[in-house]
């Protein structure tokens, strides 16, 4: 059984689309081979049963022709789907080759962001593979929860011994949907040490970057992908504080190296317990559980956790998952 894979890049290093790498993996796993078509490539990030067709160009008009002479080229082999990893259009623009072929076209996507172009992907996708029903910003019944995919080698479990102060971080980007200003606040009424680490990429997150500072936060650039497990066994307790609808990996990577976890999404609650989630706009709600974590025995917390996201969010159940949606 053949599978075609769209992505934007294979990288083992990169800050955001690293994580797909691992997932590659299980896939080839499951598969007797894997077509990834991205737009670049780290040559030997993947298993020998991986072959990689590259569709950059200079210009996005390039771009498209290459993607679709080559996944025409694909789709003459006869695979048994067409899996297009977090690119609603590219899944748009399969569709007039894939659908007369009788080739189903799975979409997996995470985000709280609805699109005209993520409309028209889901309606011409056979299925859309998420995290979590919450995930998915539109109602559909095409609808597979089938978690997020963590990496439990590389986010290996880790003991944290006690330091003065609980040592806590936060990540991603200085977007304001990620809601750091509570944290902040949060960080100065519970007296901890806090650590925010995250790119500035646009207008809007480098002013949210500079009013965050101005409350007196702590921002540090981003660690290479490689470089996130390390920092998190460094720390005590991740804050996550994402608005609703999305539900951001680094919540189940921390958990996964053990760590406690504080997020206000209600869509964690198949990982953290009541008393590990917060009102997301509630400074006060969230100093007093990190008061707690404080006394609490955390690494008891931590292999609870761990063993949450081992259930149903590892790289091998999310794998499944799509060998289910292939053949169900």
């Amino acid at each position: 059984m053949r599978l075609v894979v769209v992505t934007q890049r294979v990288d083992p290093e990169h800050p955001v689309l690293a994580a797909t790498v691992p997932k590659l993996h299980a896939l080839a796993r499951r598969f007797e081979e894997v077509a990834v078509l991205a737009a670049s490539a780290v040559p030997g990030a993947l298993p020998g049963n991986c072959r990689v067709v590259a569709y950059g160009a200079d210009s996005r008009l390039a771009r498209g022709r290459l993607y679709a002479a080559a996944l025409n080229r694909e789709l003459a082999r006869r695979p048994a789907a067409v899996l297009v990893h977090m690119v609603p259009l590219l899944a748009v623009l399969a569709a007039p080759l894939a659908r007369p072929r009788r080739v189903p076209i799975l979409l997996w996507f995470t985000h709280w962001r609805r699109s005209r172009t993520l409309v028209l992907a889901e309606r011409v996708a056979s299925r859309v593979l998420t995290v979590d029903r919450r995930s998915f910003p539109l109602e559909s019944g095409k609808v597979a929860a089938i978690g997020h995919g963590i990496d439990l080698e590389r986010f290996a479990c880790g003991r944290r011994e006690p330091a003065a102060r609980l040592r806590v971080v936060a990540l991603g980007r200085t977007s304001p949907a990620k809601g750091y200003e509570t944290i902040v606040r949060a960080a100065a009424l519970a007296d901890v040490d806090l650590e925010l680490r995250g790119p500035s990429l646009t207008a809007e997150e480098r002013a949210e970057r500079a009013r965050l500072e101005a409350l007196g936060a702590r921002v540090e650039e981003p660690v290479p992908y490689a470089g996130v497990p390390a920092l998190l066994l460094r720390k005590d307790v991740l804050v996550n504080n994402m608005r609703e609808g999305a539900l951001d990996k680094v919540v189940y990577e921390a958990a996964a190296t053990c760590m406690p976890v504080l997020a206000s999404n209600s869509g964690f609650e198949d990982v953290l317990p009541p008393e590990l989630r917060f009102g997301r706009e509630d400074p006060d709600d969230l100093a007093a559980k990190l008061r707690r974590l404080r006394e609490a025995d955390r690494n008891a917390i931590g292999i609870g956790l761990r063993a949450a996201v081992a259930e149903r969010h590892s790289v091998e159940h999310w794998a499944d998952g799509v060998v289910a949606a292939v053949t169900g």
